[in-house]
């Protein structure tokens, strides 16, 4: 039958009429023009009659097409929408399918149906397997009538989205890992390149240790921590608000506001394509274990963050950045510093509940593995962080136990980049030896080198402080490599002074000057009533003689970590610490421009630092 506006015409009769009608016209009679005339107007009987029959098979097609199309059976897109679906199809049967698999991998592809809903419509994008880069197919988001009722407000709900940039907002509640892919566009393109000294994300990094790492940690962004974004935490002493446990509780409902507004402002696209203009090769990307969910009364704001994470990635990877993805707090906290989280003694392996939060991470590492194990992300995720400093009081043999099982639960997972564990501030010789077994899986051991949280260091002059930098911290990272094997540096700053607000812990004084509790004085070079912050807090005050002694303490630092496996600058923005932001170093001229055109390397003479006052 062929519908047209509610009424049906038999389709065997308009078949014979179309049949009739497209017969060879009759040859005409040229001995009488009466014959002629009535041919001529039974022709154009029949031109009129056919003229009636294409219209009618015109409107009962668009009825047809047009209800297809509503119910989604069929697609109405362009042809470059499907090249995009086809190239993402590619993509589906080579990581296994289209639908979540007992391993955990997906295909991202699933998230659309007949359109796929853009915030940047102009934006373009290829699969990691062909050079096309369709434009994605600007819609109109879904709206809250939109959404299912049962995902109506929860980290799914589109509509409630504070940010869309660079997001897929098609609702889709499809997971690998149990890890939502809301949000993610469906194509990608791994053919940038962070800078000419480096392959693009498409071609295999090679050795380490022939070209190691140069990055920086975007810290303070999706982990919060007080000396990075003080603002967050001016309150009253009286709301004790002092890390993110304590922030949260205290704004209750407002939290994930509050924090949303953070993410989506503290660091965005242009900071990624700076990195990379900075010469920057590797990034480090800290967040916690709510971004994956919460547990019992955590006040924290659950899966927020998540999505932010997955942008920063797609970011990163737009400007050629590799990833090393750091899971910085744990369930319980592993060390009771205000970056885990939660202040106070540390409740994970060891402590009332440390057990069961040593498995909690075991489940969430079991998740973000499988997430993370997903072809999209084989290129662009080089390192894979287990636990960001755990104490170093914890049982060495447990927390090896559970090293051990982390390790193989995320290669099993078969996520690609290099598992890293952190050498727990014991020191790196204290490794030596280590996880012989996991050293097949390419276990990477990840140092932490300040200093600044050792009086005797603190003390040092400019030039013994540039000096133990090329001397000490090449050889404990030559050791290292030797001995144990893959090192790499994930955290150091140019920071000569412990003077950051907040950087000891909230409100907790500093060294530098003896207000930190349990020094016995001040601990700058002349030990005196001199040491003072205001200098080295106060970027404006900042001497040419002060700036070459950062600029070369820095550079003095590169050249030692580039010993083993590279190293992660902490941080790249910081409110007012600029002590601490390798973005700040750049705009102040305290930090090489380029960080792989350094003018200066532990092989030449230290630059005369007579002019800069040790007190400072």
């Amino acid at each position: 039958m062929v519908h047209i506006r509610g009424g049906t015409v038999p389709a065997s009769s308009s078949q014979d009429s179309l049949e009739q009608m497209w017969q060879p016209p009759e040859s005409e009679d040229k001995t009488g023009a009466n014959q002629a005339a009535a041919q001529q107007s039974r022709r154009r009987k029949k031109f009129i009659w056919l003229g009636v029959a294409v219209a009618i098979v015109l409107v009962a097609a668009g009825v047809t097409v047009g209800v297809l199309a509503s119910k989604g059976i069929i697609s109405t897109r362009s042809s470059s929408d499907k090249s995009a679906d086809s190239d993402a199809a590619a993509d589906a049967e080579h990581s296994g399918g289209s639908s979540v698999e007992d391993n955990g991998v997906a295909d991202v592809a699933d998230i659309t149906t007949s359109t796929t809903a853009t915030a940047t419509a102009t934006s373009s994008a290829s699969t990691t397997k062909t050079t096309t880069t369709p434009t994605p197919t600007a819609s109109a988001c879904p709206s809250k009538d939109d959404i299912p009722k049962a995902s109506r407000n929860t980290d799914l709900d589109t509509s409630t989205w504070m940010d869309m940039t660079d997001f897929n907002c098609t609702f889709t509640t499809k997971t690998v890992g149990d890890l939502p892919l809301v949000g993610l566009n469906s194509t990608w393109s791994n053919k940038a390149q962070a800078n000419p000294n480096v392959p693009s994300l498409n071609q295999s990094w090679g050795d380490y240790t022939a070209r190691p790492a140069r990055g920086v940690n975007v810290g303070g962004w999706l982990s919060l921590e007080p000396f990075i974004t003080p603002s967050l935490f001016d309150y009253p002493a009286s709301a004790g608000v002092v890390d993110e446990w304590t922030l949260c509780k205290h704004l209750g409902d407002k939290a994930a506001a509050v924090l949303e507004k953070h993410y989506s402002t503290f660091i965005t696209e242009a900071d990624f394509k700076a990195i990379a203009d900075a010469g920057l090769d590797h990034v480090r990307i800290p967040f916690s274990y709510w971004a994956v969910q919460t547990y019992d009364d955590d006040p924290y704001v659950p899966r927020i963050s998540w999505r932010y994470l997955l942008r920063g990635i797609e970011w990163a990877r737009k400007h050629g950045l590799r990833i090393k993805l750091d899971l910085h707090g744990v369930p319980g906290s592993q060390n009771g510093w205000n970056h885990s989280g939660r202040s106070g003694k540390p409740d994970w392996i060891a402590g009332k509940d440390g057990a069961q939060n040593a498995d909690r991470t075991l489940e969430i590492h079991d998740r973000l593995s499988k997430f993370f194990a997903q072809d999209r992300y084989k290129n662009v995720i080089a390192f894979y962080g287990l636990v960001n400093e755990p104490a170093r009081s914890l049982n060495a043999d447990a927390l090896n136990a559970w090293t051990d099982k982390a390790v193989n639960l995320v290669v099993g997972n078969k996520v690609n980049g290099f598992p890293v564990f952190s050498e727990g501030l014991l020191g790196l010789d204290a490794w030596a030896g280590a996880f012989r077994d996991l050293q097949k899986d390419t276990l990477i051991v990840d140092a932490h080198q300040y200093t600044i949280f050792d009086e005797y260091l603190l003390s040092l002059e400019p030039t013994d402080r540039i000096n133990y930098a090329c001397n000490k911290f090449s050889a404990i990272t030559a050791e290292s490599i030797k001995d144990y094997g893959p090192t790499m540096v994930a955290e150091w700053s140019q920071a000569h002074t412990d003077c950051t607000t907040h950087l000891n812990g909230f409100d907790m004084g500093n060294r530098w000057t003896g207000t930190f509790p349990g020094t016995p004085g001040p601990s700058c070079p002349t030990k005196d009533k001199q040491c003072t912050c205001t200098v080295s807090n106060d970027e404006s005050l900042y001497t040419d003689a002060y700036k070459v002694f950062l600029k070369t303490f820095a550079m003095a630092q590169m050249d030692a970590f580039e010993k083993g496996w590279g190293w992660f600058y902490w941080t790249w923005k910081t409110e007012n610490a600029p002590l601490w932001s390798y973005k700040h170093g750049i705009e102040g001229g305290f930090m090489p421009k380029k960080a792989y055109q350094r003018e200066w390397s532990c092989k030449d003479p230290i630059p005369d630092l007579s002019g800069v006052r040790d007190y400072e």
